[in-house]
């Protein structure tokens, strides 16, 4: 079995057997594909790799400038493929079984203001077809704080607009109920009303939001979409899809949410996940208390 053979099957476990989503898949290949390309310098198949291979392939993460955390994914990538190995009677002993991950600090995740996101939500241009689509799909990001990949997946079908909920498909192919806002369901209303009969055309395409040409929305078309939006409204910070879903965490537990509510909302699959929030609430309060206490 070759190197190649080795990844692909491996890649293949992954969507199979473990379900995982296809970004996933692919950040866990280009872990593996680095390391099989330090490993062709010395001729040694990935199936014959040991543990000082795997010490040196780790230095060179270092030295090349990587931040803990991506280092501390690429050994964790390295567990998962050398544990199938493994299991499937590829090697005898498991190299990474004595490899240290470095320790990481969770980073508080970066999030807008309830005055930035009024200021982000008053920037496209509702009078226009291409505004108003754009408008819907930043309201129901940010009233349902799901993944940017859920939003572009989201078919008319996933829609209950009488009941105000949508249904999506998350990590792991689990699908999951979502409330939806006053708000998100208006732009909603106008949106399927106004302008999807026009972009989808004849295409008759299943997704709820498109492109001009009745596409399915890509990642990167949207990220554009919300880093001009955000440009026009002053947002100074940057800006991408992940943050209007931390917005969304962060402002409910602000306003009282508990946080098994947020976790199924947001389908974190454990809680610990989902407590990277309380985190930011506590500093948030820490600065309030600092910034306005007399004798602080």
């Amino acid at each position: 079995m070759s190197q190649d053979r080795h990844l692909v099957a491996f890649l293949r476990y992954l969507a199979v057997e473990r379900g995982l989503a296809a970004n996933t898949q692919q950040a866990y290949g280009q872990d593996l594909k680095r390391f099989s390309l330090s490993l062709k310098a010395s001729r040694v198949p990935l199936n014959r790799a040991r543990r000082q291979d795997l010490l040196a392939h780790v230095r060179s993460l270092r030295q090349a400038g990587l931040s803990p955390k991506s280092v501390a994914r690429a050994i964790n990538t390295l567990r998962m493929f050398y544990r199938y190995l493994l299991a499937e009677g590829e090697i005898r002993q498991d190299p990474t079984s004595e490899l240290d991950v470095p320790r990481t600090w969770k980073s508080l995740p970066r999030f807008l203001t309830f005055e930035e996101v009024d200021r982000l939500l008053s920037v496209p241009d509702a009078s226009k077809p291409l505004g108003l689509r754009d408008l819907a799909m930043v309201e129901v990001l940010y009233a349902t704080g799901i993944r940017v990949t859920e939003l572009i997946s989201l078919k008319r079908e996933d829609l209950n607009l009488q009941v105000g909920y949508l249904t999506c498909l998350g990590k792991g192919s689990k699908e999951r109920i979502v409330p939806l806002g006053r708000k998100a369901m208006e732009r909603l209303e106008q949106y399927l009303e106004k302008v999807r009969p026009s972009l989808v055309g004849s295409s008759h395409s299943p997704y709820l939001f498109t492109n001009r040409n009745g596409r399915m929305m890509t990642r990167q078309g949207f990220w554009k979409i919300l880093k001009s939006h955000g440009a026009s409204a002053g947002i100074k910070r940057r800006l991408s899809p992940h943050v209007l879903r931390h917005s969304f965490a962060t402002h409910l537990l602000e306003h009282g949410a508990d946080l098994r509510s947020v976790q199924m909302m947001l389908g974190h699959a454990d809680i610990s996940t989902t407590q990277i929030y309380t985190h930011v609430n506590r500093e948030r309060l820490r600065r309030i208390y600092h910034d306005f206490h007399p004798r602080a």
